[in-house]
């Protein structure tokens, strides 16, 4: 999965996302290069479910279904 800048350059590239105890452990790279592992604690779900409004997770949840106008021709998923 790639996170993009708004005027879509790559920030960042996560690999994987695992369970790490109580923890999700998130692994990837920075900017094409810095090798990167976060832990994301029960505490901070809890912080970002409250962010969330009920419309935006309506739409977090239609998010897989929608096309993207921002493909990059070199993406393998590009059609």
């Amino acid at each position: 999965m790639k996170i993009y800048t708004p005027d879509n350059n790559e920030l960042m590239c996560i690999t994987a996302v695992q369970r790490d105890g109580n923890a999700l452990l998130i692994k990837g790279k920075i900017m094409g290069t810095m090798p990167m592992k976060a832990h994301i604690r029960p505490e901070e779900i809890r912080r970002l479910v409250k962010l969330l409004s009920f419309r935006t997770l309506l739409f977090l949840l239609t998010l897989p279904f929608r096309r993207s106008v921002h493909l990059d021709s070199n993406d393998p998923g590009h059609m």
